[in-house]
């Protein structure tokens, strides 16, 4: 699925390694706005997630069906299923015929429709044989309006001035939680632990996690891992504390947004720069971020990643394996899928073949092969590269002390001819794709959207 019309290339840094290492070395010393004490569990270190959309995954839309995907998944090189929320859906000011994953009924039972506790089980024993972790997506923020606890504990809800309950923003189908109640706090805090310790799940993916407090994240994730090492993706970016202690992982919503505005010609290049000097003094360098294309709510309410990024969709993606941070895989999205699928209606995926499953399937070989792509401090530096002669070329390099890679893409949809400066050194590459050789002081022309990975190996 890549296509070239010509490529002649040196690759060069303009950062010699040296520096770059010596760089990785500074960092150590450096007061970032966001630090971490968080303790990531060994698996995740070079992994990719993939979001599993059950209700959609199939026509059945349950536990058994999705678990025969998944020697396919582990095929791939997925290393972390995310499952949407497996809880009963409310019925009480329920959206559409099936009502939304997120409205939750009841935090101890799955939805019958997917299946049974049993079956649950099942499908994670399967996926641990497989290689494979599981989260369950937790929804902390609210209930159904017909979930035992707005009877039960009324007092655990917010209330508006009459004291009536309240919905968060627009969603009527929810009633908001009140954390300053300590035995809410207790009773969340037990739910997340009887799942990991009755369904021997891995971790969670935690929606609107920062309309939660921090202080309550930061107890759960010590309960968590009192019981075995777990992996925690909050919903959020702009609450910097969730991270601290609490979360492995947070969402990279600015830089999907700005990928999508690139695609459209709204933002350029430069912004995507700008973006990453940003989080370069931000963000503690182990502090995974979540980079993508899609997700449910992109698919379901902003369009398809082809919709929103049309012919930019593969060199996006490839930007998503191989910028800092761990890559997600959205249901269908392996297979090119160009449908939004419905979010409170049945809305099966049609499963076919597709040359996309061979192209993500090298990205993330790709991404596994070379450490300096791995995640968080566990990867390497990166150091973006000037392309004189356009502003339509993003160009950075992943470096360690025994590897680089030189990821270079046309981000626009003219092809585009320039050379690197005269000044650096002569270096040997092999295109990481093709196998092939590349050296000298040659020009490099790639097509429109078009990209190369080479790689250097420093020790030779």
């Amino acid at each position: 699925m890549r296509y070239f019309a010509s490529i002649l290339f040196l690759a060069v840094f303009l950062v010699s390694y040296g520096q770059a290492n010596r760089d990785k070395a500074l960092k150590q010393e450096i007061q970032y706005t966001v630090s971490t004490s968080v303790q990531h569990p060994s698996w995740a270190r070079d992994a990719v997630i993939y979001e599993v959309n059950i209700r959609q995954y199939s026509e059945e839309g349950t536990f058994k069906a999705f678990a025969e995907h998944l020697p396919r998944l582990q095929k791939l090189g997925v290393d972390i299923v995310w499952l949407m929320p497996v809880h009963p859906v409310g019925e009480k000011n329920r959206k559409g015929s099936l009502g939304s994953y997120y409205s939750v009924r009841d935090y101890h039972a799955v939805n019958p429709e997917y299946g049974t506790m049993d079956e649950l089980k099942e499908l994670v024993a399967e996926a641990h044989e497989q290689g494979i972790h599981v989260l369950l997506d937790w929804v902390a923020n609210h209930t159904a309006w017909d979930n035992p606890l707005v009877y039960d504990h009324p007092q655990w809800y917010e209330k508006d001035s009459t004291g009536n309950m309240v919905s968060p923003f627009d969603w009527t189908d929810v009633a908001q939680l009140d954390y300053d109640n300590d035995s809410l706090r207790m009773y969340m805090i037990d739910a997340l632990k009887y799942w990991v310790r009755e369904a021997d799940i891995d971790g969670y993916r935690c929606d609107v996690a920062g309309m939660v407090p921090c202080d309550f994240w930061n107890k759960a994730r010590a309960s968590l891992d009192s019981i075995k090492p777990v992996f925690m993706l909050a919903e959020d970016e702009a609450n910097t504390c969730l991270t601290e202690a609490a979360f492995d992982m947070n969402y990279a919503w600015e830089l999907h947004h700005i990928l999508n505005e690139v695609a459209k010609k709204e933002m350029t290049v430069q912004d995507i720069k700008d973006y990453f000097m940003r989080q370069d003094s931000t963000y503690d360098p182990d502090i995974y971020r979540m980079n993508f294309i899609t997700n449910h709510d992109e698919n379901s309410w902003n369009g398809t990643e082809f919709e929103r990024m049309g012919d930019a969709v593969e060199v996006m993606a490839l930007l998503a394996f191989t910028v800092p941070g761990m890559p997600l895989l959205y249901s269908g999205q392996e297979i090119g899928m160009k449908k939004r699928l419905g979010f409170f209606e049945k809305d099966a995926i049609h499963w076919q073949d597709s040359e996309w499953e061979k192209t993500y399937r090298e990205f993330i070989r790709l991404k596994k092969s070379n450490q300096v792509l791995w995640n968080g401090d566990a990867g390497g530096t990166m150091q973006l590269v000037e392309t004189p002669g356009t502003d339509d070329v993003f160009a950075f390099v992943r470096a360690g002390k025994e590897e680089a890679l030189l990821v270079i893409t046309n981000l626009s949809d003219t092809e585009v001819e320039f050379q690197l400066p005269d000044d650096i050194a002569d270096k040997k590459y092999k295109d990481v794709f093709t196998g092939g050789n590349i050296k000298g002081n040659q020009s490099i022309t790639l097509t429109s959207y078009d990209y190369l990975v080479l790689k250097e190996n420093l020790q030779e």
